[in-house]
């Protein structure tokens, strides 16, 4: 644990001189930073800086109002939206996502993901593997749990991995990410409170952090007292890294959108900042907080965002959430590109499967494991093309023919992960590799 002394004057919170404020675990499941940090340190940490936003949509999206509309299929399959012309020349999608469609030249729909777990949960959008695959003792470790192992932080002060995902009803939809055999050293920083406004450190807020004149303070009169006395010397350099964590302005600042331009704010929308029933938020200042923290350092970003188990009224929750996420996508797109960070990061949007083709007698669509769908853009990738399709009805992939772990493959490369070769050694000292399927998507290469 690190302790640290308060200053003479009381705060507004209580804290005295004689008090001690002691900051633990930082919502990482008991473990404490020093230990993380150690663990880290033990697997090398690279200084590079490719880096990954994955955004999941909790309840499985409809595939055949997204990207893959149905035009020729009968009314009670093709739906309500209309496809519109894209920017790429034979490139249609829905309606709802007019923003997307002209910049499709930054983007690929893939049309004909299969190999979906059917469960509704996070895990499979988040680490490749079904709940039911065969796995090391302590599961498979997600995405950006690997590579925190493999690369570790770009700065010491700034956690490589942050899940952005709040608490929701059906929690397995909140899941920001777990470290399987990896452990708790790799498992993403979260930031609690509404969004990410609020940072909670075992009950120490981000307001307390950012108050200057007291906690910082009190911080730096810690420092120099340490120092003067020669004890910093004593501290473990674990502790002392958490300390740089804790008191470093470069993660509360990424935090910190009131300090964005508000131009910019408005262009990826504000959303809604309230969980969508037992789902996520449509939170698009999210969108925003993500970019930010790739641009501080962090190498992977974990977020939800609403709820899209829609067995009734599709076309109407439609209406509303696609036209959202259309201006949040676009938004850090642009981003991204205009501070020529859109080749280093890749951005990846899905869910855990698709919808029936059939509507049913509430308008909407239940659930399809035998085809789902992803949207792509950034990472170094060709993009502004389709990937693969469904048949006339939308019930299974017909062309190209895309399996979730090949996804997975394709990010790892973005990010500098030859998954052939890469291997990590679990508990039992077995070399386990990142996923089975060890081929990135060569159309995308």
């Amino acid at each position: 644990m690190l302790t640290i002394l308060g200053g003479k004057s009381r705060f507004c919170d209580g804290v005295s001189r004689r008090d001690f404020l002691t900051i633990g675990g930082l919502a990482l499941g008991g473990a404490s930073l020093p230990q993380i940090l150690q663990a880290r340190e033990a697997s090398g940490a690279s200084k590079s800086h490719k880096a990954i936003i994955m955004i999941f949509l909790p309840g499985g999206p409809p595939h055949q109002d997204m990207w893959d509309i149905k035009v020729d299929a009968p009314a009670e399959i093709r739906g309500e939206f209309k496809p519109i012309s894209t920017t790429v020349p034979g490139i249609e999608i829905s309606e709802m996502f007019p923003r997307i469609a002209g910049m499709m030249e930054k983007f690929v729909p893939i049309r004909s993901i299969y190999g979906c777990d059917g469960a509704h949960a996070a895990h499979q959008c988040l680490t490749g593997w079904k709940h039911r695959d065969q796995a090391p003792q302590g599961g498979h470790p997600c995405l950006g749990s690997v590579l925190s192992k493999l690369h570790g932080p770009v700065d010491k002060s700034v956690p490589p991995f942050v899940g952005l995902s709040p608490k929701m009803g059906h929690m397995p939809w909140a899941d920001n990410g777990s470290s399987g055999f990896l452990g708790q050293a790799h498992s993403p920083f979260r930031p609690d409170g509404d969004g990410a406004a609020n940072m909670v450190l075992n009950g120490v807020t981000l307001d307390r952090l950012t108050d200057r004149k007291a906690m910082l303070g009190s911080f730096d009169r810690f420092r120099a007292e340490v120092d003067g006395s020669g004890q910093m010397q004593g501290i473990d350099a674990f502790q002392q890294r958490a300390f740089d964590v804790l008191t470093s302005s470069k993660l509360r600042e990424a935090l910190d959108l009131e300090s964005e331009d508000p131009k910019l704010r408005d262009r990826y929308g504000r959303g809604v900042n309230k969980n969508k029933d037992d789902g996520g938020p449509r939170l698009l200042d999210n969108f925003l907080v993500a970019r930010r923290l790739v641009s501080a350092g962090v190498r992977c970003v974990t977020l939800s965002f609403s709820r899209w188990d829609w067995h009734g009224s599709n076309f109407a929750q439609g209406r509303t959430e696609m036209p959202m996420l259309d201006q949040g996508v676009t938004a850090l797109v642009e981003d991204l590109e205009r501070r020529d960070m859109l080749d280093d990061t890749t951005v990846v949007v899905w869910g855990e499967f698709g919808r029936t083709p059939r509507i049913n007698k509430d308008a909407g669509r239940d659930h399809w494991p035998q085809v789902s769908c992803a949207l792509l853009a950034g990472g170094g990738m060709r993009t502004g093309q389709v990937i693969g399709s469904t048949n006339r009805l939308g019930e299974v992939p017909k062309d190209r023919p895309v399996h979730f772990q090949e996804v997975f493959a394709t990010l790892y490369r973005n990010l500098g992960i030859d998954v052939a070769t890469t291997t990590i050694t679990d508990h039992a000292g077995r070399p386990q590799f990142l996923v089975d399927i060890r081929e990135p998507i060569r159309e995308l290469i």
